[in-house]
């Protein structure tokens, strides 16, 4: 017996050893997803998309063209995928422009120390296809509650495939008032004038602390 217990607390031993080396490959969920923030699965935000897609396939050399922009995302940093929901800011204190540049909106300012800076790359990520009046969808893992959302549409004439994205390059379509916590939050908007490929650029504002999330989703508006 007592040989029986001693193997067993061999065999987790080198399990955990195991787990730990393929985390710092980068192979496995590891950091702030387990604290469970959120974004926006719908239109699905960048690294929300590529781990959707590929999460369970991130190896497969296909992906490389079949899925161009996801691909040098997981090459760049496979955490920007597993971390999903962990792309904010602490401290902006609602002044988002000074905190957030041009060219690096979607990273949020290459916040969590360049972890999202792929997110910034200029190419064709996957769209996802909604008309001019559409609704996001938040998942709120661990119910912040939000302060106020507000919803930018790029201009009509904007090009995501060759342009970086810049302030200049957005119209404010939405601002929201506050949300109670929940998981699973709605915000409905319109952008009337637009057609084909543009980003939908998302700043929530979480209400449990002064905590600021900056999420594009790439669009196709039918």
């Amino acid at each position: 017996m007592h040989r029986h217990h001693q193997a067993g607390r061999t065999r987790w031993t080198l399990r955990g050893l195991l787990l730990a080396a393929v985390a710092m490959l980068g192979l496995l969920p590891w950091g702030d997803t387990a604290f469970a923030h959120g974004s926006i699965v719908d239109p699905a935000s960048r690294n929300y998309g590529c781990w959707q897609r590929w999460g369970n396939d991130h190896l497969n050399p296909n992906m490389q063209q079949q899925d161009p922009m996801c691909w040098q995302a997981w090459q760049a940093n496979p955490n920007a995928m597993w971390n999903w929901n962990g792309l904010y800011r602490n401290g902006v204190g609602g002044n988002h422009q000074a905190a957030v540049p041009d060219g690096q909106l979607c990273s949020g300012g290459r916040t969590e120390g360049g972890r999202y800076n792929a997110l910034d790359a200029v190419g064709p990520w996957r769209m996802t296809n909604i008309g001019t009046n559409f609704t996001l969808r938040l998942y709120d893992q661990a119910s912040h509650g939000a302060d106020y959302f507000r919803v930018y549409v790029t201009r009509q004439g904007y090009d995501a495939t060759t342009q970086p994205l810049r302030w200049s390059n957005l119209e404010l379509v939405r601002t929201t008032g506050r949300y109670a916590p929940a998981q699973n939050i709605t915000i409905d908007a319109s952008a009337p004038g637009r057609s084909g490929r543009h980003v939908i650029f998302t700043i929530w504002q979480a209400s449990h602390m002064d905590q600021a999330y900056y999420i594009c989703s790439d669009v196709n508006f039918t």
